[in-house]
Formats: C-alpha cells, sequence, structure tokens
C-alpha cells in the first residue's frame, strides 16, 4: 500500500504540459513546474481548474446576507431619490426574498419530472415549497459521498507555504500553474530592471498620505467649480473603504521560460473611482474616434478578411502581425495624458458630459501619476507607464496607439491593403512584397521611440483566436489554439447555474462555424470540442442539444455537408446585413414611464427544450421576476408573440430531436401549448396584453408606434 502511494505520488509529481495529456488530447492539466509531490486527490482537484466552484453553504448563507444588504441599501436609494421612505413594505420584501433564496438554494438539483400543472403567479413561493420537499423525499436515493474539498483546500494551501510555491493561473491557458516564490522574485526584479517604471519605497506605506491627498484634490476642485458637488461625492473617498493596490503576476506558460504578466489589482485603490469615471467618459468617444481601424473580436475581423479577399487577394498576398513590447509600462505619464487631450482635440470637443476637457486632463493626471501599490512586502510607486488593472489605462494607451498608428494605417490603405489594430497586437494584408514591408517596418520603428515592435511576416498569420492562411489566392481560416492550449472549460460538476453551462457548448461551436472556412476542419473542430467538453464532464445529450441549437440560431434546416456547408456559412455571416436594426437596447431608467414592446418568441427560444423536460415552472418564475422588474421601474409592457415563423420553426426542431429518440411529436406540441397558456393566464393575472403577431409586426410597432422594442 506504501509502495502504490510513493508510485501515485510521482506519478502526480510532473509537469502536465510536457505530457500527452498535458498538450490538450486527453485531458486538461495542471503545470507543475514546482516539482512538488502531490496526492491523487490533491492532483484531482487543481485539475478541475480556477473556474471550478464547490458546494459550500457556509460561503453562500454569508454572502447571501451581504448581497440582501447591498440590495437593500440600493432600493432605498432608489425610494429616497424620489422622496419617498420605503419602511416596512421593504422589509417585507427582504425578508420573503431571503427565505426564497434559502429556499432555492437548497433545493438539489433532480432530474425526476415535476407537476407542470402548479399554479403560477400569486402561487410562486409555494411552488418552490413544495419543490423542496419533494426534494427531501429524494434524499433518500443513492447519493455519491461528497469529497471534502474544504478540508483538501486547507492542506494543499498548508503544503504550498512549507514549500515556497505559488499557485497561479496560468496567462492564456488559465489552468493552474505551480511556481517557486524564489523563481517569481527574480523573474520580478528582472522585469522592473528592464522597464525603470518602478521606484520602490521601502517599507513606508503611502496610503495614509494618498487618502488625503485624493480627497483634498477633489475637495479644491469642487471649490473651484470644477466638478459638481455630486461629482465631488461620488468621487471622494472614506479611509475605511479603501486599500492600497498590490502586484501580481500571471505565468506565460506558453512562451520560453515561462516570463510573468504583471497585473496590478487596485480594485479598492483610492484613485480607483476617479479611473473609472473618466474611463466610462473617454472610451466611447475612443471607440468612435477608431472604429475603422480597431478590431475586438475574431468574429468582426473574419468578416472583415471574407469581404477584402473577395476582390484583393492574390498569390502574394501576405500577412503580418506586429506585437507592441510592454506597451503599458514604455509609455510615458506626460506623453499618454496628452494623447487623450489630442483625442478630445481631434473630436472638436470643449466639454464631456458638462465637464471641461481640462477637468478632465487635470484628473487624467492624477490618476496616473498616483499608481501605488505593494508586492512582497514593499511598497512601489509607478513613474513610468499606466498600471495594468486601472480601466484608465486601457483607454490612455489605446489613445496613444491610434496618433501612432495613424501614418501606417493611411500607407496601408492607400496600397489597397487592410490593417486593423487590437490594443497591442497589429495586423495587415497587403499585396507588397515581403522585402518591401520590411523596409516599411524599419521605418515605422522609428515613428516613436516608447514603441518597439516586433513583427511577424508570412503567407499564413494568426491573431486573436483566428488562424488564417493563403492557399493559392484562397482564404483559409480555422479556430486557432496556442500551443499551451488545455481542454479546460468550467466543470460541468461546479455549481455555477446550468445557463451558464448550457452557453459554452453553445458559443464555442458557433465559433467554430464562423471560423472554419471549409467542412473538414469544422467537422474536426467540433469533435475536438465535444471531447473537451466530455473531459469536463459535459453529459453528451445536453452537448448535442446545444450543438442543435447552434443550427437552429444560423438557420440551417438541413444535414451540413461538403456542398452546402459554405453557402449556409456565407448566409451566417451576412445575416445581420439583410435585417435593418429597428430597435436599440436601452436601460429600464431609459425606458420608464414609456411603453415597451418585449418579444414573447424570443423569450421562448433562449429556454430551450422546455417542452421536453417538464420544467415549464422554472421558466415561467423567471418571466414572472422579469415583469414584476420592469413594472417596478413604472414601464408598460405590451408583450408581441409571433405565431408564424419563429414558433413553427421551434416545434419543427423539437419534433425532430424527439423522432431521433423515437418519441411521438405530438407531446412536444401539447407542451409547448401548455406553455404558452400558462404565459397567457400570467400575464392575464398581471392585467397585462398579449399581441399575437406576424415577423413584420415587431418593426412596426418599434418604428410607427414609437414603442420601444426589447427582448
Amino acid at each position: 500500500s506504501r509502495e502504490r502511494n510513493q508510485q501515485s505520488r510521482r506519478g502526480n509529481n510532473r509537469s502536465d504540459s510536457h505530457t500527452f495529456a498535458g498538450r490538450g488530447f486527453l485531458a486538461p492539466a495542471i503545470i507543475n513546474e514546482a516539482n512538488i509531490q502531490l496526492t491523487e486527490e490533491e492532483h484531482q482537484l487543481l485539475k478541475l481548474g480556477p473556474k471550478f466552484i464547490f458546494n459550500d453553504p457556509k460561503t453562500a448563507a454569508r454572502r447571501r446576507i451581504t448581497e440582501l444588504a447591498t440590495l437593500k441599501r440600493k432600493i432605498e436609494k432608489c425610494f429616497l431619490r424620489k422622496k419617498v421612505s420605503p419602511g416596512r413594505p421593504l422589509q417585507g420584501f427582504i425578508a420573503e426574498l431571503d427565505v426564497l433564496l434559502q429556499t432555492l438554494h437548497n433545493v438539489p438539483t433532480i432530474d425526476k419530472i415535476i407537476n407542470t400543472d402548479k399554479l403560477i403567479g400569486t402561487n410562486i413561493i409555494e411552488l418552490i415549497n413544495s419543490q423542496a420537499s419533494q426534494s427531501q423525499i429524494t434524499d433518500v436515493a443513492k447519493t455519491k459521498k461528497k469529497k471534502n474539498y474544504g478540508r483538501l483546500v486547507k492542506r494543499l494551501k498548508h503544503k504550498f507555504k512549507l514549500a515556497n510555491v505559488v499557485l497561479q493561473k496560468s496567462d492564456k491557458s488559465k489552468v493552474f500553474h505551480l511556481g517557486k516564490i524564489e523563481d517569481y522574485r527574480k523573474k520580478s526584479e528582472q522585469y522592473m530592471d528592464k522597464t525603470q517604471a518602478y521606484q520602490c519605497l521601502g517599507k513606508e506605506d503611502p496610503l495614509p498620505d494618498l487618502i488625503q491627498r485624493t480627497n483634498k484634490y477633489l475637495l479644491d476642485l469642487r471649490l473651484a467649480k470644477w466638478i459638481t458637488q455630486k461629482q465631488y461625492e461620488l468621487l471622494s473617498i472614506k479611509p475605511n473603504e479603501v486599500e492600497l493596490a498590490h502586484l501580481y503576476y500571471l505565468p506565460k506558460a506558453h512562451k520560453p521560460g515561462t516570463p510573468l504578466r504583471p497585473i496590478i489589482s487596485g480594485l479598492k485603490h483610492p484613485t480607483i473611482k476617479i479611473s473609472k469615471f473618466l474611463d466610462d467618459l473617454l472610451r466611447p468617444l475612443f471607440d468612435k474616434m477608431a472604429q475603422d481601424t480597431t478590431i475586438i473580436s475574431g468574429f468582426e475581423l473574419i468578416k472583415k478578411l471574407n469581404e477584402w479577399s473577395r476582390l484583393n487577394m492574390n498569390e502574394n498576398t501576405i500577412f503580418c502581425t506586429i506585437d507592441v513590447i510592454d506597451l503599458y509600462t514604455m509609455i510615458p505619464q506626460v506623453e499618454g495624458v496628452l494623447s487623450l487631450k489630442n483625442m478630445l482635440d481631434y473630436l472638436k470637443l470643449k466639454k464631456v458630459s458638462g465637464l471641461k476637457i481640462e477637468t478632465i486632463i487635470r484628473l487624467s493626471r492624477f490618476v496616473m501619476q498616483n499608481n501605488y501599490f505593494s508586492y512582497d512586502g514593499q511598497f512601489y510607486h509607478q513613474i513610468r507607464g499606466g498600471a495594468m488593472g486601472s480601466p484608465l489605462t486601457l483607454t490612455m494607451a489605446n489613445c496613444y496607439m491610434f496618433f501612432f498608428e495613424r501614418r501606417i494605417a493611411k500607407q496601408i490603405k492607400n496600397s489597397g491593403g487592410l490593417y486593423f489594430r487590437y490594443i497591442d497586437d497589429l495586423f495587415i494584408m497587403v499585396n507588397w512584397p515581403v522585402r518591401h514591408l520590411l523596409k516599411q517596418i524599419d521605418k515605422w520603428k522609428n515613428f516613436d521611440e516608447n514603441i518597439k515592435l516586433n513583427p511577424n511576416i508570412g503567407s499564413f498569420a494568426t491573431f486573436l483566436d483566428l488562424y488564417m492562411e493563403n492557399r493559392d489566392g484562397v482564404l483559409f481560416t480555422t479556430v486557432y489554439q496556442k500551443p499551451s492550449y488545455e481542454p479546460y472549460y468550467l466543470p460541468f460538476n461546479s455549481i455555477h447555474p446550468l445557463h451558464m453551462k448550457k452557453n459554452i457548448p453553445f458559443t464555442m461551436l458557433l465559433r467554430v462555424i464562423r471560423y472554419c472556412s471549409i467542412f473538414q476542419t469544422y467537422l474536426d473542430e467540433r469533435e475536438n470540442l465535444r471531447m473537451a467538453l466530455l473531459l469536463n464532464k459535459y453529459p453528451n445529450k445536453l452537448i448535442e442539444e446545444q450543438f442543435n441549437n447552434v443550427l437552429l440560431k444560423c438557420n440551417i434546416d438541413q444535414p451540413l455537408t461538403n456542398f452546402n456547408y459554405d453557402r449556409y456559412r456565407q448566409k451566417h455571416l451576412n445575416f445581420k446585413k439583410n435585417i435593418p436594426p429597428a430597435c436599440k437596447q436601452c436601460s429600464y431608467d431609459e425606458l420608464a414611464g414609456k411603453i415597451a414592446a418585449v418579444d414573447l418568441s424570443i423569450w421562448f427560444i433562449e429556454f430551450r427544450l422546455v417542452s421536453i423536460n417538464y420544467r415549464n415552472s422554472l421558466h415561467l418564475k423567471t418571466l414572472f421576476f422579469r415583469v414584476l422588474n420592469m413594472i417596478y421601474f413604472n414601464i408598460k409592457p405590451i408583450f408581441v408573440l409571433d405565431s408564424t415563423k419563429i414558433i413553427d420553426l421551434k416545434l419543427d426542431v423539437i419534433a425532430k430531436q424527439l423522432t431521433s429518440k423515437n418519441k411521438t411529436t405530438d407531446q412536444t406540441r401539447s407542451g409547448f401549448n401548455v406553455l404558452i397558456n400558462k404565459c397567457s393566464e400570467l400575464h392575464n393575472y398581471l392585467s397585462l396584453s398579449i399581441i399575437i403577431a406576424n415577423y413584420s409586426l415587431r418593426y412596426d410597432l418599434a418604428k410607427n408606434l414609437t414603442i420601444t422594442y426589447t427582448y
């Protein structure tokens, strides 16, 4: 027995990233560069990854109390803003909500069919109580012995402390990485020496002085009438609510030598309120200014590539990706703030939301010059660049890069090429000889001494999560997975809500259809995805259901083949061009006092397979609370039910699924009709109307009747 345990420990004393399993073929891995010995139990726990949350009723209870107190405080503020005291009704509401949350938390997930004839509306709480009593009966059934995760976590913490080991999630693959504290310290010193961006303050805590200076600076601006009283109250800080930022590193396990990415976490830093306030003002302005040269997703990029390649791509087309080295820490603080001023001048703005430009610049300068943090028992002041983790830093870096790249983008565009940027990564697709492009890049390197460019040129490239290649003048694309890729997704046995787990196979296969340009790569990526999900304990039935829902979303009503794949894919990529945007997204505050048309059909589609699982009541409760929320915000909802297209399509899909399982389609249609009837009962109870409409009426409601359309 002792020999078997020793063999188990030796088997777990390894870096999984160097094994067959660690390369993403067999299972999600951990990267054990500290070479610490782990038992099989500890190893399996770490393989569940950073996203896994085990069921801990004590933690859930503490969190419930905190969140209810926060909710109560927010509701009170809403009432007081209207000069109304909520009084006892609010106390009663919070008490009932507390009981409801406790009941829901204590109901285990069961697959037994529940009674679909339960009443709704006023009987919501009674229904939950009845389900809870039903679950107590099922507790007698066979259950697996629960693992004591709490004890395992405590044991691992103690083991890591004794061995001087740091547990951190890796930078890209997001699996656990085990490294030595000595290695972290050494690499941290090397990084600080290289960038010269941090000044060590020793053991002297700068927090008390920073709190005083921040409040004094805001008070001076208020007295000079640079900011309003409301803005002063919003941005000022209380000593008991703030703490100094701290530095930590994410290991880049996919790169040789495992370099570190520095992150300064300052969620309660004294300047975080100002930073977020400015970012909320400035980021929409930057997005508007740079919309022609920036890209935010692989889906957006692939649409641009398809459009460009149809007319311009040939056998000589080359790809070029350029990485900007240490962007956040290499931008001087003065020049970074000036780039914000340049953006406001470029947009010809004198005020933003009533705030003078000079006020914005002063506040930005204060944020950039007061980045303090702690690391390894020492305090530091960042004297160059911005803190990675501060909201304003990203907007500042983007503005700085926008004015740096303008000549480059213009040159590429005038040559008929394609240019885009995502933060510190540049993408170019152009019909130039490689030698000419290299010569131009050498010129670009001299545009700004603070920007260091690292180019990569060839007939293929990777950008974001997209792989693209020039195959004899034809664009080939597929999903790109970094060398550090691990088949790790949110484990299905985590206690996250079910809709989050369902969303993973849905969105990942949707990405596969969008990215894969040929049918065979689609099949390969789909099966790789299926295998990864199975390894993360996802039931094959759920995977198949969500894959079918992707086909439904893409309006694919036939089995995909080598002959029709490209036609359906192009139809999906160009789908939004065929539907003019009739409505805009609105917040509850914007809709207050107005009539809102709500598409009930889309709501049905969101809760898929509801009639198969006979869980109608859960979805009705969700709808019930959504309606109450709208009524609370003084919104009059009118529910529109599309009876001609979406529901028929939905019923056809469910019928096919049941046919494949040798079941009749009658129970599907009747089950779906039961759900619709119960929705009608719910809306009648709330004195709300449902309009049975055709597809075109949705746009008439939005355009002609001045009704805001929402989902």
